[in-house]
């Protein structure tokens, strides 16, 4: 919650030009890969600001350390992400990081829904996936933001600071290890005409396989 907050807000401003919101992105973006209150520029920047206010009840329990990471990583990440692009947003709901990275793959190979992907981004999340300590994949994540920068294929970044709150618990990282593995395979494939970062895509498979949906037989995580 506090990160698509954070993120909406800045994201409608930025695209409207606001100066305030540019200078806080550039300043977001020199984060994107560190760890929370390392960089003292961005005290009461990065959603830890709406972040307090979501816990300030004290009726929410919550690891706060571990929330803090999460939703500063994402947040400057998505500044990265965002970086120069005015005609589209670059944090969408439902654009999961296994999506994203499969989309991704497929513009880089120019491939069908069936054919070969790009091997060298499957390694990039195959990374993400085995990284061990929140600084690794930190750097990691930035790795894969960046190329999907180009492309501008979006992603949600709610949806991944709640995945990395609960990735640094280690009772559920390999349940989240299996989401970014479930979302990979079970992405809508795309077409060679489809273009990155925009809706309407042709995709192939039942959207009921839809990792967020609500009727599948899986539980989270599995």
């Amino acid at each position: 919650q506090a990160t698509a907050r954070c993120i909406l807000r800045l994201q409608h401003q930025y695209r409207q030009d606001n100066p305030a919101a540019v200078s806080n992105l550039a300043r977001l973006r020199r984060g994107a890969g560190r760890t929370a209150h390392t960089v003292q520029d961005h005290w009461g920047l990065g959603g830890l600001e709406e972040l307090a206010d979501i816990l300030a009840d004290g009726r929410t329990p919550v690891r706060r350390e571990h929330a803090e990471e999460a939703v500063y990583l994402a947040v400057t990440l998505w500044a990265l992400h965002q970086q120069s692009v005015r005609d589209g947003d670059m944090h969408r709901p439902k654009w999961t990081l296994g999506r994203a990275v499969r989309t991704l793959m497929q513009e880089k190979s120019g491939a069908g829904p069936d054919d070969e992907l790009n091997d060298p981004l499957r390694k990039r999340l195959v990374r993400v996936g085995t990284a061990e300590s929140i600084e690794s994949i930190a750097v990691r994540l930035r790795e894969i933001v960046l190329l999907l920068r180009g492309a501008q294929v979006p992603l949600d970044y709610g949806r991944l600071a709640d995945q990395l709150y609960r990735w640094q618990s280690r009772t559920e990282r390999a349940a989240v290890r299996r989401e970014w593995g479930r979302e990979f395979h079970l992405a809508p494939r795309t077409g060679k005409s489809a273009s990155p970062g925009k809706e309407g895509r042709n995709d192939v498979i039942d959207p009921s396989l839809d990792p967020d949906g609500e009727d599948d037989d899986y539980g989270p995580g599995e």
